[in-house]
């Protein structure tokens, strides 16, 4: 099943009258319950990339179709919705709200996006929470767990919604090399057990080896994917 579709995808940004091309007329494919990565060179369009398909960026040209969606057409409410509604984000940055403790970073969405009834909410948490190895730390705030473990607490809180589709933008960049690994090795299992699909955006070689299709963009440009699997591609 194709899950993201784009055809002649184009973005432009304008400054005062200079015109700055992010991606020029790229096309591809994304099947449901895949590992796919976008790769490239810093500037190469790969966040630029991300942002479109995740409804947080309008196209300049071209067809943008995401779970059967033209994205492309959506005004800034609907995009909000539907981003709400289907999609996750994993930031290298954690983006977690310092405030709150583990707990109610993940309950965040869940109050905020979807408006779940609170015992509902608290087994959705808790249940994510265990699935990362979390549980215990619950009631911690993220000064108080080390950069893995936000990382971990962050892959929960894009998967609070039941998101089918997970963005990750270089989610392991701030990461050592066996932390970043049992990420990766989460992200897995999310994927195999709840059919998640992850599009991740990274200059990870490690993301990269685990990936069953990379695209590389190369100044806005794509390069024709490298495949692991043809049932991952369409």
């Amino acid at each position: 099943m194709t899950l993201i579709r784009a055809q002649g995808l184009t973005k432009t940004y304008v400054t005062g009258e200079v015109e700055v091309p992010a991606v020029k007329g790229v096309d591809f494919t994304i099947n449901a319950k895949s590992f796919v990565a976008f790769v490239g060179p810093s500037g190469s369009g790969k966040s630029t990339l991300l942002n479109m398909i995740g409804c947080l960026d309008h196209p300049t040209g071209g067809r943008l179709s995401v779970l059967d969606t033209d994205v492309s057409t959506l005004n800034r409410r609907s995009a909000a919705n539907f981003r709400g509604q289907h999609i996750g984000f994993v930031f290298q940055d954690f983006n977690l709200i310092p405030i709150l403790t583990v707990y109610e970073n993940v309950e965040y969405p869940l109050i905020m996006v979807q408006d779940w009834p609170e015992q509902t909410r608290r087994k959705q948490v808790m249940r994510l929470l265990d699935a990362v190895g979390m549980s215990a730390q619950a009631g911690k705030r993220p000064d108080q767990i080390s950069g893995g473990q936000k990382q971990r607490v962050a892959v929960a809180r894009a998967l609070a919604t039941n998101a089918q589709l997970v963005l990750a933008d270089e989610p392991t960049a701030n990461l050592d090399h066996d932390t970043a690994y049992r990420v990766i090795e989460l992200m897995k299992k999310m994927r195999d057990e709840l059919g998640t699909t992850f599009v991740f955006s990274t200059h990870d070689p490690k993301i990269m080896g685990e990936a069953e299709v990379v695209y590389t963009l190369e100044d806005g440009k794509l390069r024709a994917p490298s495949l692991k699997s043809e049932a991952a591609h369409a």
